[in-house]
This record gives structure tokens, sequence and C-alpha cells, in this order.
């Protein structure tokens, strides 16, 4: 499987763009909107994309954990990134279907997208620190 490396890494690299620049149009779909705007963000063909591109994306994440055996909960930038995820999927619940107001559904929204942000800069510098690790100066 070392031979397609490339191909599921480049995979994997457009979902996570695909699925956080889907979450990002959804959201701001849902809050400027209005009522328009909130019935297509939680629509359910735009709802099926988002998992299918989530599951894409799990799938070439687990294939590349297989191909370059490192492991969350061995290799600590891996458990940061898992557990980050998990935060990320929960504040984006909160955004989009359990917040009571609309102040703290674009409080969750804006935290989810802060996560969603400090996820990539763990996985560009393989570092918990992610962006303090110094790998970005």
């Amino acid at each position: 499987m070392i031979e397609f490396y490339g191909e599921i890494r480049l995979v994997h690299i457009v979902s996570v763009l695909a699925s956080g620049g889907l979450f990002l149009l959804r959201g701001l779909a849902l809050f400027a909107g209005g009522g328009t705007g909130a019935r297509l963000a939680m629509a359910a063909p735009v709802r099926l994309l988002s998992y299918t591109i989530d599951t894409v994306l799990l799938t070439a994440a687990l294939m590349l954990m297989t191909i370059v055996q490192q492991y969350p909960f061995i290799d600590h930038w891996l458990t940061v990134k898992v557990m980050l995820l998990a935060l990320y999927i929960a504040l984006g619940m909160v955004a989009f279907r359990f917040a009571p107001t609309q102040g703290s559904r674009i409080g969750a929204f804006a935290a989810a997208l802060a996560v969603y942000a400090y996820i990539l800069s763990v996985a560009l510098a393989h570092d918990p620190a992610g962006i303090f690790s110094g790998a970005y100066f």
C-alpha cells in the first residue's frame, strides 16, 4: 500500500479542505441567510455531502495511519488531533443543532473554526503544540 501513499495523502488533504470549507459555508449560510440560508445549511443533500466527505477523510486518515505506522495514543501529535477532532465535532453539533441562542451558535461556530485551524497546525507541524511549536517561525 506504500506505493499509493502520495495519492492517499492527496485525497486526505483535499478531504480536509473540502470538509472545512463546507463547514464554513454551511455556517455562513445558517447565520447570514435568514430562513432560506438556514434551510439550505441543514438540507438533507448538504448534510449527506458533509457525511460523504468526512467518511472519505476518515478512510484516508486510517489508511495513512496504517502506511506510516503512526497511531493515536502512541504518537502524541495524532492523539492531540483525535482529541481536537472530537471537540470540533462537538462544537459543530452545538453550532448547528443544540445552542439555544443565535449568540451561542455563533460562539460555538467560531470556536469550531479555531479548533479546525489548530488541528491543521498540529498536522502540519507533526507536533502537539501545533502553531506554538516553533515549526512555523
